[in-house]
């Protein structure tokens, strides 16, 4: 049934008249939009309006931290500081609110309750504690992502008789601690920030700590010149910013931490500490959030800084944080944090050693003592992100209240929409960057987004605008892929809402960056609102789809090759299409460090070959992997898949043995396939002089080397040995006809079908012969099998056929998908962090092929 809609009270109600909330009237305002706006303070600026605590700062530079809509905003407005206070901020907002006359369309001391869609009317009813009722047709929660303060999980909290302050809801007036004994229960941001100036005051200042947090120097003061500077030609500045990974400008670093030496590490590390900048920290290194090891070792260093600051080493060790990653957390910036408790009348007591009991009429408990305060502070947090929203009784389609829907964890559709509630828009919500990014930038890029799709709807007749089930699933495992390469949800924060007994424990930003989800939602709307179902009273439009199906680290290095504009390998000859690999392959991360590499030959089909031999650290002999290198039987040599080695090697604790074959259009079919009968001879006979266990021996290989392993396989079946226990094929060639994932992945994904043909006419060969074609030979008693395919590779169908034959011929066999990787993108290790778990599986199969019986 078509619905028939009413017409609105307005087109838009706002909830909060935040950052977020002034520039949606802006914005909704320039699109020709009635809008109204409710604010449950007396006042606007949102977050800021509620943090007055002493020391409350921005943690993102002042100058990035403003509206990009004011662009004369330097005729009459200049920051203090490099980091605004609140109150500074809060003149800011002011300011702004009264240069653009945004005040009229809010209502203030009032708080939206309840918000139901009607399905007829295609409108939202929306409700206040003051028994407003305003109809809308969108309703934009702008609500902030830390506005619902924490409530304290500490017994006895109202039973203190001194003062008691949240630094979540600050009085608007100046509060004065000197001369008495001040307790703070938490050291958070907001305790860090504001713990050195209470000390200023206090008589006496007693810190409880339950988990130390890692913060680095803000080393606020006037904004720099070179600051000034770089905003010269402000849009281009701007533009930067949202081109950027934070919302601040600066490129993504490349470098892995253990690319460069130990000085230059340090001298690096040293460099971010002097700057101050939390963007600038976590992009010192391209793997500071990926790898536990290169985490480590800023860990190391900040633990250091602490040490030396902090006099009494007791002290020092109890602020050092330890079980968790550096910046999985939200990176703190102070000034004199942990000086301050050199001071002497500070004291800091370790709740994990001394926990805590409750609070008391006099003052703090603890299992071991009694603290008596004349005022407490609790820097208890925020339930973060999904609060506020959860705070309004909202309800979609069909009588679904969010509340419900998100009872296992919030699930949304570009952290802006969500299925069931049509034309419900949350700014910053969960699955966006959010608290990960500048919040500046993340807010406009989000308010901008809404305006454009509130007017797009009205000029193409339609009222309502809802994501769909397939495009929301889609995005959430985008969101968790994202979040999964990186090491933010392996802390007890409220990134995945550890800090609320009972909420569902779900990594709720998204991690892969500002730049990456501004191409997203821009490739959304450029496929005429890709996954979203679009009605009005003509009808319904709906391009169904998922945005985002590569794994984000895969993505982003395609990104990287296509922004460099390669030739095509084929366009070339072959000579310079093997200088490109080489060139290319010096270039990419070594990979892990193995106990010993020998470089040796044996004798192939033909003549003289060379082999690499990769031994594993721990004590020999070790069982043997036969590999075989990709390169379409064109490129590529022993030493070709060194990462790829190395990492089986350490994973699987097998002497990895890459044998080298020789190569078309010189040595056309069957010469590859020859020299790998040769090879797994060679090494059979020759296992234990290389260190090997003599009959524990598995042959493995990547593109055209799985092609060669899979045909030695037929081939010492057929010949009674040597005996191979088992076959590890990742995205093996087994056949020479193509499959449909020919056309479906013929380009813009690595190996592209243009190149597969081009190998395959170098290389040549009969399409009905084994050797060239496994597939097409009898695949009855082959040893176990594990056949590794991906999801964007035109080798995929091929693959998965035959695995499917395999294990219709009886054969024992593990098929592993590859969801979201490509043809290239599990071979390279410590570059794709995705691709890890994947090939750890693989390890875990040459185990057990392996294994002693």
């Amino acid at each position: 049934m078509t619905e028939v809609p009413m017409t609105p009270d307005v087109d838009a109600v706002v909830v909060g008249a935040g950052i977020a909330g002034l520039c949606l009237i802006h914005r909704l305002r320039e699109r020709g939009c009635a809008v109204r706006v409710f604010e449950a303070a007396d006042d606007i600026g949102g977050t800021w309006y509620w943090n007055r605590y002493p020391g409350a700062r921005v943690d993102i530079p002042s100058l990035d931290y403003m509206y990009s809509f004011d662009s004369d905003w330097q005729r009459d407005w200049q920051w203090s500081e490099k980091y605004a206070t609140g109150p500074e901020i809060l003149r800011y907002l002011n300011h702004v609110a009264d240069k653009f006359d945004l005040r009229r369309d809010i209502t203030f001391g009032t708080r939206v309750t309840q918000a139901h869609w009607d399905n007829d009317a295609a409108v939202w009813h929306v409700r206040t504690d003051h028994g407003d009722h305003v109809t809308c047709r969108h309703l934009v929660m702008a609500t902030g992502c830390l506005s619902i303060p924490k409530e304290p999980d500490i017994a006895g909290v109202g039973q203190f008789a001194g003062e008691t302050y949240y630094t979540s809801s600050w009085p608007h007036e100046p509060v004065d601690f000197a001369g008495k004994r001040v307790g703070v229960i938490g050291t958070g941001s907001s305790g860090i920030q504001s713990i050195p100036l209470i000390a200023a005051q206090a008589a006496q200042l007693t810190v409880f700590q339950r988990t130390p947090c890692f913060s680095i120097p803000a080393h606020n003061g006037p904004v720099s010149a070179d600051k000034q500077a770089a905003l010269a030609d402000e849009p281009a500045y701007r533009a930067a910013a949202r081109a950027s990974f934070g919302g601040v400008p600066q490129e993504r670093t490349l470098i892995p931490t253990f690319a460069v030496p130990e000085a230059y590490r340090q001298q690096r590390y040293e460099r971010a500490w002097q700057i101050g900048e939390l963007l600038e920290t976590l992009n010192m290194f391209s793997d500071l959030m990926s790898n536990p090891a290169a985490n480590e070792s800023f860990a190391n260093f900040v633990r250091d800084k602490i040490r030396a600051a902090v006099d009494d080493p007791q002290i020092a060790m109890t602020l050092c944080p330890t079980d968790y990653p550096v910046g999985a957390k939200r990176l703190c910036l102070d000034t004199n944090y942990y000086a301050t408790f050199n001071q002497p009348h500070v004291r800091l007591v370790d709740l994990r050693t001394n926990p805590l009991v409750g609070i008391t009429e006099t003052g703090v408990d603890t299992t071991g003592e009694s603290f008596d305060l004349d005022a407490l502070v609790l820097a208890t947090g925020f339930d973060a992100i999904t609060g506020a929203l959860a705070a309004v009784d909202i309800v979609g389609r069909c009588g679904l209240a969010l509340k419900t829907k998100w009872a296992q964890g919030p699930s949304t559709y570009l952290g802006l929409t969500t299925a069931g509630f049509p034309n419900l828009f949350f700014i910053t919500g969960p699955g966006s960057p959010s608290v990960l990014s500048n919040m500046a930038v993340s807010i406009e890029q989000h308010a901008e987004l809404v305006a454009e799709t509130v007017a797009y709807l009205r000029a193409n007749g339609f009222d309502s605008i809802e994501a769909t089930p397939t495009a929301e699933a889609g995005w959430m495992q985008h969101v968790d892929d994202a979040g999964s390469i990186t090491m933010f949800p392996q802390a007890n924060s409220w990134y995945v809402g550890a800090n609320i007994p009972g909420k569902p424990r779900v990594f709720m930003p998204y991690a892969a960056g500002v730049d990456f989800y501004a191409a997203a939602c821009a490739d959304v709307v450029e496929q005429g609102y890709l996954g979203f179902r679009l009605t009005g009273p003509a009808g319904s439009r709906c391009h169904d789809g998922v945005v985002r199906r590569l794994q984000p680290d895969v993505q982003m290095v395609l990104e990287m090759v296509a922004a460099m504009n390669p030739p095509a390998l084929e366009s070339l000859p072959v000579e310079a299409a093997r200088a490109v690999m080489v060139e290319t392959n010096a270039a990419r991360p070594p990979g892990p460090d193995v106990g010993e590499i020998v470089d040796g030959g044996f004798p192939g089909a033909t003549g003289e070959l060379e082999y690499r031999l990769y031994r594993p650290a721990s004590p020999g002999p070790h069982p043997v992997v036969v590999y075989f290198h990709g390169g379409g039987w064109v490129l590529g040599d022993a030493a070709s898949d060194d990462p790829l080695c190395r990492d089986l090697c350490v994973r699987s604790d097998a002497l990895v043995v890459s044998m080298n074959y020789r190569h078309a259009p010189e040595h056309p079919f069957p010469a590859a396939a020859d020299d790998g009968v040769a090879a797994v001879q060679w090494v059979a006979d020759n296992a234990a002089a290389l260190g090997g266990i003599p009959g524990r021996l598995a042959v493995a290989g990547w593109s055209a080397g799985g092609n060669i392993a899979a045909g030695v396989c037929q081939w010492a079946r057929d010949h009674g040995g040597p005996h191979i226990s088992g076959q590890l094929l990742l995205t093996p060639v087994t056949d020479a006809q193509p499959h449909p994932s020919y056309v479906e992945n013929a380009d813009g994904y690595g190996l592209t079908a243009p190149l597969m043909q081009w190998f395959g006419e170098h290389y040549g060969g009969p399409g009905d012969d084994p050797r060239r074609a496994p597939l097409r030979g009898d695949l009855a008693g082959l040893p176990p099998a594990m056949v590794v395919t991906c999801q964007f590779d035109p080798l995929r169908d091929e693959g998965n056929a035959y695995a499917a034959a395999l294990a219709a011929a009886g054969v024992p066999t593990e098929h592993l998908q590859a969801r979201g990787h490509t043809h290239l993108s599990l071979t390279m290790v410590d570059l794709v962090v995705s691709g890890a778990p994947l090939r750890a599986q693989m390890a875990d199969a040459l185990r057990r092929f392996l294994a002693a019986t």
